[in-house]
Formats: C-alpha cells, structure tokens, sequence
C-alpha cells in the first residue's frame, strides 16, 4: 500500500479510536507507531518506541509545563482568586451587571498566574457563581460569564497551550508568551463590552449590587498586590531578557510558593494537594505529547505534512481564504477534542502551510490559541461548559450553552479583528 493510502487509514483509525473514547494521547501513540512500522519496519518501530518517551520526559525545556502548572496550582490554593474577585467587586460590582464585569476582570487577574483555562474556570464556578445567583443573576448569564472568562487562562501569558506551541514548532516561547498580552487586555475589554450591552438591552436581566467603601476598595487592593507581583515578574523578565521561559516557570513556582507560606496561607494538605494536581495534568499532558510525538514521525514518513501544504497552497484561495479554512476546520475539530489534543495533534500538518503562506508564527499561534478558545465554550462538548457543570450541578448543560452564545459571538468578531490587526500581537514581541 501507498504513503498516501496508508496515511488515510491512520487518520481514520485515530479518530475511530477517539470517538471510542480512548484517551487521545493513546490514540495518537498506537496509531503512529502501528503505520511507522508498517513503513518503516517493526525494528524501527520499537527503537522509536523505547526512545522518544524517554528523551521527551526527561528534556529540560519541557520543564516549562509542570512549573508552570504548579504555579497556578499554588495560587489556587492560597485563595488568590478570592482575593481578585473580592477586589473587581469592590470597584465594579456597583455598576449593572457589575458582578459579571468584576468575574471577566478576576478571570484575567487570575489567568495571569495560572494558565489552564479548565483550572480557571473551575475556581470562579466556586468563587463568582454563587456570588452573581446571590444577587439575582440568571444561571445561563451567570455560567455564561463564568465559562467565557474561562477561556482567558489560555490567552493571557503564562499560557501552557502557548508554551507547548512554541516547543511544537521551536518559537521563542517568551515572545509568545508576550504577544498575548494585547489581544489577552482586548479579550477582557470585548467581553466586558457584551456584559454591558446585555444589560442595556435588557434592563431588568442584570442587576446591580451594593457601593463598596474607599476603605473597603484600600483593602482589597492590598489584598491582590500577591498576584501582581508574581505576574509583573515573570513577564518582566521575559521582557526584559532577564530569564528563559523555563527559568521563569521555574521562578513564578518558587515565587508563588514564597508568597503563599509569607502570607500563612499554604497549609500542608494544600501544598500536597497542589503538588498531587500537578502531577495529574502534567501525566495527562505528556501522554499526549508523546503519543503525539510518535504520530508525527508517522506522518514525516508519509510526508503528510509536505502534501497537505501542497494542496492548500495549490487551493488558489489566497492566503487568507486557505487561513479561514484552517479556522473553520479547528472549530469543527473542536467539537470533538479537547484544547491541547487539538494543538498538539495538528499544528505539525498545519504550520509548514503557515510558514508557506509567509504567516508570521508568533501571531499564528495567538491566532490559533483564539480559535481553541471558541472550542472550549461552543456547542456540543465545550469543555469548560462541562467543568462548570461538575461544580455546579443544579444547572442543565443547555443553559449553559444559552448564556455563553453572547461571548461566543463576541469571539468570532476579537479573531476577526486579530487577523485584520495582526500588529496587535506583534507589537510588543518585535520590542523585545
């Protein structure tokens, strides 16, 4: 059998085994080293086999996940999210709607010093949730904002989704890592914009709560000084060239473990439970890693990525028709896979065509980082609708989806500005 025809069954048996529930990164894994030895030979195969999980666990520039992982499980545990959105609330809560605006601006906050958008999500459906049906909010506003704010985790630097793009396709993970700062502040500013013209079109929807006191805003603030400590230091370095981005991760783990035992609040269960956290997504990550590593060896031998290239660029479309079109296949693939499967398993077919297309990589990958931020909030799985679901459980999955079409809508316009405006996150990198 051909490259080709044997290129077509593997991708078919990898998303037969996906839709079989199992796990992507196993998916990946057994389905490239099964084609890699029909092509290649079992002993090839198995020689693959017994290196490439070795040498990807134990390189140190993949270090930059877990430490970063375990930052943002650190500040987690401590209470910092509280403390943000106790600080949004006492200077926006007032306003109408003002709950829903301080939970995107606690989002932010947070995602700052955590970088999983599952992991913020999670924490503002136990912090803000309660909060906005205290005071009257609908569930669907109130799960909608939640899951939108979410999706910030993944966009504002430090970004795991980012950082395992740039290892992918070898992109200065700290440039990356500043060009989501703009379209990250944008993402907050769009969001809080469509809060606001909610509660414009219907007055009676979002209510608004009580003025807080300038002593009352004095002591949140200084309650949050933890979280922009940690952030101002990690992307100032970066910034600045003081450190790589696996010194950085390295870094704001150590930082955001100082501050939580200076400030008393790190018990020994929290820091075992953060530590336990981290190994569990940091194990599931690096499975698909790997199992995507294995894959990709699979489709060089098949020279997949060299063909595809060739038809897109062939598709006469122009540059920017063959772009929608990897757009739009990504929010399709969306509908069935998860944000970082999605990454890892398509941008080695996908970035030699940017790179052809002569698509600057550093904003291709905050493009990219958008569309994945859509996967996670658009109908029928949503992942981050699901995770508010498990922490929520009084809601229906339909609700959910209901309060989250607004930020939907609002997100299709921030990529289409993003791609117009490409300078938005190229400004700051090209300063670095």
């Amino acid at each position: 059998m051909s490259p080709d025809g044997v290129a077509v069954i593997g991708f078919v048996a990898l998303f037969a085994l996906m839709l079989l529930r199992v796990p992507v990164g196993i998916a990946m894994g057994f389905v490239g080293l099964v084609g890699f030895g029909y092509l290649a030979g079992p002993g090839p195969a198995m020689n693959l086999l017994a290196q490439s999980p070795i040498r990807t666990a134990t390189s140190g520039e993949f270090a930059v996940i877990p430490m970063f992982l375990l930052m943002g499980a650190l500040a987690s545990t401590s209470g910092m999210s509280r403390e943000l959105f106790r600080a949004a609330n006492s200077f926006l809560g007032h306003f109408k709607g003002g709950l829903g605006i301080a939970t995107i601006a606690a989002c932010g906050g947070f995602a700052a010093i955590c970088g999983s958008s599952v992991a913020t999500a999670a924490t503002f459906s136990s912090v803000a949730y309660p909060e906005m049906r205290r005071y009257g909010y609908p569930q669907s506003f109130a799960t909608g904002v939640v899951a939108a704010g979410g999706t910030l985790g993944i966009m504002i630097p430090p970004s795991t989704v980012l950082a395992v793009y740039g290892l992918i396709t070898e992109q200065d993970i700290g440039k990356l890592f500043v060009a989501g700062i703009i379209p990250g502040l944008v993402a907050v500013t769009m969001y809080i914009i469509t809060i606001n013209i909610i509660g414009a079109a219907r007055p009676a929807f979002l209510p608004a709560g009580p003025r807080s006191s300038w002593s009352e805003r004095a002591a949140a603030l200084r309650d949050i000084w933890a979280v922009t400590l940690l952030f101002l230091f990690i992307i100032g370095g970066l910034y600045g060239g003081l450190f790589t981005a696996t010194e950085a991760a390295g870094a704001g783990a150590g930082g955001a473990f100082i501050i939580a035992l200076l400030r008393g609040r790190l018990t020994r269960a929290g820091f075992w439970q953060s530590c336990v956290e981290t190994v569990r997504t940091t194990a599931a990550v690096f499975t698909i890693l790997i199992g995507a590593l294995l894959f990709g060896y699979f489709l060089t031998i098949t020279q997949t990525p060299q063909k595809v290239t060739s038809f897109l660029t062939g598709l006469g479309l122009g540059r920017y028709g063959v772009l929608i079109l990897i757009m739009v296949m990504y929010l399709v693939l969306g509908c069935i896979m998860d944000a970082m499967a999605m990454i890892i398993l398509t941008i080695p077919i996908i970035f030699p065509v940017i790179k052809a297309l002569g698509f600057d990589p550093i904003w291709f990958g905050v493009i990219i980082v958008m569309t994945v931020e859509l996967g996670l909030i658009h109908p029928p799985v949503g992942m981050n609708v699901f995770v508010i679901k498990s922490v929520v459980k009084d809601v229906k999955i339909s609700t959910i989806f209901y309060g989250v079409l607004p930020f939907v809508i609002t997100d299709i316009l921030r990529l289409a500005i993003l791609i117009a405006l490409p300078v938005l996150a190229t400004f700051l990198p090209s300063h670095m």
